[in-house]
């Protein structure tokens, strides 16, 4: 069965950095676009950053262009997302993503806290 993992998240100050990963299993993950979401308290879950099957194609939300990267290893069936210069408002849960026909699988999520 399709698995995501989740790690790397914790507590960190304003312009910090952290770097998230995601370890997939179950599936063919090279085939497939694999995406970070986040979801803050009170708040709907959005589209953080994503990347093609390749590597060679990726999207970034506004709000974290120029701070954050997504990258992937397809020989370890990862997906990383390194974020620089962390801000309060980046505070959320971070989810890893993939959409395999017409189905949705998540994480379970960790969480990142930006605070002074």
């Amino acid at each position: 069965q399709v698995q995501l993992v989740e790690s790397g998240g914790g507590l960190v100050r304003p312009g910090e950095s952290l770097r998230l990963s995601c370890v997939a299993s179950g599936f063919v993950f090279s085939r497939y676009t694999m995406a970070w979401y986040r979801q803050a308290p009170g708040k709907d879950r959005v589209l953080v950053a994503s990347i093609l099957s390749t590597g060679s194609g990726t999207t970034y939300a506004d709000s974290v262009k120029g701070r954050f990267t997504i990258s992937r290893d397809n020989n370890k069936s990862a997906v990383y997302l390194q974020m620089n210069n962390l801000k309060a408002e980046d505070t959320a849960v971070y989810y890893c993503k993939v959409q395999i026909v017409d189905r949705n699988y998540w994480g379970q999520g960790t969480q990142v806290t930006v605070s002074s």
